[in-house]
């Protein structure tokens, strides 16, 4: 390791070396007698004096050598340490992602003609009127308009509305410009359902259409009715509550999304299915 020292410590060292050279060639000289006790007697303060400050001049290269070498040193720890996140991370990461096509590959187990292409979300759209992110691919990988989005258990994560090259928009289901038929499994009440942002219940989805006389109760599933967009049976989310619209003869239902947007790392785009 190459040691740097400053002009200050250069010079202690200089003045040391030059002192201990005059007092080991002092010391050689065989005069005797007065003369020699008498330049004995003036160089002692001097000598003891250069040794002090050899003693000195090496503690003080020795700190800073150690300081240096301290520094390396923290600095190859924190290397390492960065590393090791790094290697922890992407190991959770790669856990996660092999949960999820475990359970994507028993959905496709069970609905043997739907295709999928695999995206990760990238970004999303920073905005209070509009729920949307981007994904990254696109068109090269068979990902264009008007293509659903789910997560690995089927449940409706949104549409496919812009794509280029390598990229596509995915507006989710929170959005209120989707409308998806849908019907309500335990009972097989039809509605659509559309993204409650512009009705002010955030979070949350809105089923209108509802029959006045419909039965409504909580955590009953609501599942896709099937069209040449979206498959039948996908999951949209779950009733949280109901009550009459503005006409008062027909019903709606909130629900909560099946698929949990906050945390979603990962999408599957049916690029085909039967539409029968």
């Amino acid at each position: 390791m190459k040691k740097h020292l400053s002009a200050k410590t250069k010079w202690l060292i200089v003045a040391a070396v030059l002192l201990s050279v005059l007092v080991t060639v002092t010391s050689a000289m065989k005069t005797g007698g007065w003369a020699s006790r008498t330049v004995q007697t003036i160089l002692t303060p001097f000598r003891s004096a250069s040794s002090a400050l050899v003693r000195q001049v090496e503690r003080y290269y020795d700190y800073v050598f150690r300081y240096e070498s301290l520094q390396a040193e923290n600095a190859a720890l924190k290397a390492q340490i960065s590393a090791m996140e790094e290697n922890v991370r992407s190991a959770d990461s790669l856990q996660r992602e092999n949960e999820r096509l475990h359970q994507l590959l028993d959905l496709s187990s069970k609905r043997e003609d739907y295709h999928f292409a695999s995206a990760y979300v990238i970004s999303w759209v920073d905005s209070n009127w509009k729920s949307a992110f981007t994904i990254g691919k696109g068109t090269s990988s068979g990902i264009h308009e008007g293509l659903v989005a789910v997560t690995e258990y089927g449940q409706v994560v949104g549409l496919v509305t812009e794509a280029g090259t390598n990229w596509a928009t995915v507006t989710t289901v929170l959005d209120s410009s989707l409308d998806i038929s849908a019907t309500v499994a335990s009972t097989g009440y039809n509605g659509v359902v559309e993204g409650a942002l512009a009705t002010g219940s955030e979070g949350l989805l809105r089923m209108n259409y509802l029959p006045t006389d419909s039965v409504l109760r909580n955590n009953d599933q609501v599942l896709t009715t099937g069209s040449t967009v979206y498959p039948r049976g996908l999951i949209i989310g779950y009733i949280t509550d109901a009550n009459f619209d503005q006409t008062g003869v027909a019903k709606y239902a909130l629900l909560k999304p099946a698929a949990d947007l906050d945390d979603l790392e990962q999408v599957f785009i049916i690029t085909d299915f039967d539409q029968q």
